[in-house]
């Protein structure tokens, strides 16, 4: 019975570590063939990074492509011009996924949209390193994170695309 009352605790306890924690550098590919390493050093901005590693999250992450595309990059919204953020998407391809790797940036670059392009990094990263670090154990659920300029996590949420939480990153780009 006590090691069922420290499971909530455990997960607590890594959410809280994972906020203020140091992003670990992640490295991609734009569909233009830009090699791009994240978080940027010397970044004068803060970072908005998705990421997803399981097919179920892919859909979901693409879900916030364009609501946040328009208010994060075009800025359309009340407080849009009040911050400056750089935007991009993580769809990571792990283990046997690897092999969907070079289909999937060339059907992405077929279909989606010029401006979306810009902000969508392919990455072969390893994924272990976010799991432990930021508890990002379910592989169909993206996941989401503020970073300072400085490349530590200020903010951070999962899951599928809701305006409430478009609203809550909006509120820590305010800060």
């Amino acid at each position: 019975m006590r090691s069922l009352l420290m499971v909530p605790l455990l997960v607590s306890t890594a959410l809280l570590q994972a906020q203020g924690g140091a992003f670990p550098a992640l490295e991609g590919e734009t569909a233009d063939g830009d090699q791009v390493t994240l978080p940027k050093s010397g970044a004068k901005s803060l970072t908005l990074i998705g990421i997803a590693y399981g097919q179920k999250a892919q859909a979901q992450l693409e879900s916030w492509y364009e609501p946040a595309y328009l208010r994060f990059v075009a800025k359309h919204g009340l407080f849009a011009g009040s911050y400056d953020v750089e935007v991009w998407f993580i769809p990571l391809f792990t283990g046997l996924n690897k092999a969907a790797y070079e289909p999937s940036l060339k059907k992405f670059r077929k279909s989606a949209s010029p401006d979306i392009v810009k902000h969508v990094l392919f990455s072969k990263a390893d994924v272990e390193v976010l799991k432990n670090s930021f508890g990002m154990a379910d592989k169909d659920t993206p996941y989401f994170f503020v970073l300072d300029a400085d490349g530590r996590v200020i903010h951070r949420t999962q899951g599928a695309f809701t305006h409430d939480k478009l609203d809550a990153i909006e509120e820590v780009l305010m800060d």
